[in-house]
């Protein structure tokens, strides 16, 4: 890992973390693609990737304070795969599929968009912070993982586990 210790990954951090946030708005108002099927299967997948991604992100930060470093390391890289797998997903469907309005009412309605936009906004906030303690894990920066890995750690799970709690308010209404 030296090479990666003297690489200066930041401009890559900066226009990963722009570029994602802005390729998904882009995709709620551009046409949609006629792929000639729908990709209805989609947003359960992205929910089961989220849900898995919450249990890999408790899983690490038990091995972790149970100083097992090699399977954090693994549980660690499994949620990376797994959200880039969501990432992937989630724009796929977007750009093929006009989004679903929540049709609930009242209280829950409020509800479902407090979790949603919170959910949005945390979201993009996150990609920056985990790919900073991303790098400095992998650049044996541990202190300075240590550090921003205990604000990525809340947020990514709250990410994850808003964004079953929002498919399964909004999955009547697909």
């Amino acid at each position: 890992m030296a090479t990666l210790q003297k690489k200066n990954l930041t401009p890559f951090i900066i226009a990963v973390s722009i570029i994602i946030p802005i390729a998904v708005a882009v995709l709620f108002f551009a046409p949609k693609l006629d792929i000639g099927s729908k990709l209805t299967f989609l947003p359960a997948l992205n929910a089961f990737l989220n849900g898995t991604t919450s249990v890999l992100l408790i899983a690490a930060f038990i091995a972790i304070k149970n100083k097992n470093i090699e399977l954090h390391r693994k549980l660690m890289l499994s949620a990376i795969g797994l959200s880039v797998l969501f990432l992937l997903s989630y724009i796929t469907y977007h750009a093929t599929s006009e989004p679903t309005i929540y049709g609930g009412e009242g209280a829950l309605k409020s509800i479902y968009y407090f979790v949603l936009i919170s959910h949005i906004i945390l979201a993009a906030v996150i990609v920056p912070l985990v790919l900073i303690s991303f790098v400095r894990a992998l650049s044996e920066k541990f202190d300075k993982h240590r550090k921003i890995a205990r604000i990525t750690l809340p947020l990514w799970l709250y990410v994850t586990i808003t964004g079953v709690i929002v498919y399964l308010m909004i999955a009547p209404y697909y």
